[in-house]
């Protein structure tokens, strides 16, 4: 029998598309600061960094089914951390797409020697080698286990060097809120930008959830199947 849970609702996908539509509708329309060398790429905020924040909470999960895993092996835990690992991985992608589109208009070039972005490409590497490694053991308790363990150092890593390491006062970084730059709360985000800001997070947020419980629920009947 398929398990039925909080992500077969409807309520919070209707919200999702509410909070979807919303920002690009206001995110394109609604004033922002005339801030030097941003201008009106300012608006990725609403994009791009929603994306990551959106990846860091579903990795996040990825990494506590991981450990209840290792803790207790079942295999609905093996699921809901591969596949919300896989989510995490094309959520955090498109940030780095958005991150290189939004380089080339402030900073001149697609792709700088920046510690963040650096740090990002290693983080997505290890999840990248989290995929190979669940696609090189055919053995499901054993491909569990080792990958479990995997998510494990992947997520340090990514906290590593992308919350950490950028952070440090030493790092020369161009980013907002690194290498002692300060953020954009320092900067001006406004009232305007408040109103479309946290509802995006929020969008963001619910489509990076609605994305994974496809994925866990499809991966879920494939399982169900080959069992019968």
């Amino acid at each position: 029998m398929i398990k039925k849970d909080i992500f077969s609702k409807s309520y919070w996908k209707y919200a999702c598309v509410v909070f979807l539509t919303y920002t690009v509708i206001a995110g394109f329309l609604m004033p922002v600061p005339a801030l030097e060398i941003l201008h009106e790429t300012i608006r990725n905020l609403y994009f791009h960094v929603c994306m990551w924040f959106s990846m860091m909470f579903i990795l996040t999960v990825s990494l506590v089914y991981s450990i209840r895993y290792l803790n207790k092996p079942n295999e609905d835990y093996d699921i809901i951390a591969s596949q919300t690992s896989y989510v995490g991985l094309a959520f955090g992608i498109l940030g780095l797409i958005t991150g290189s589109l939004w380089a080339r208009y402030t900073w001149g070039a697609w792709w700088t020697n920046d510690p963040k972005l650096n740090g990002a490409a290693i983080a997505l590497l290890s999840y990248f080698a989290y995929v190979v490694l669940r696609n090189a053991m055919d053995d499901e308790q054993k491909r569990a286990r080792i990958s479990a363990v995997y998510n494990i150092f992947a997520y340090v890593m990514m906290i590593t060097f992308v919350m950490i390491y950028p952070r440090l006062k030493e790092v020369d970084s161009l980013h907002p809120g690194n290498g002692g730059n300060p953020g954009f709360n320092k900067y001006d985000l406004d009232s305007h930008m408040r109103m479309v800001f946290y509802p995006a997070v929020i969008g963001w947020l619910l489509l990076c959830c609605w994305v994974a419980s496809i994925n866990i629920r499809t991966e879920r009947i494939k399982r169900h199947l080959q069992n019968q």
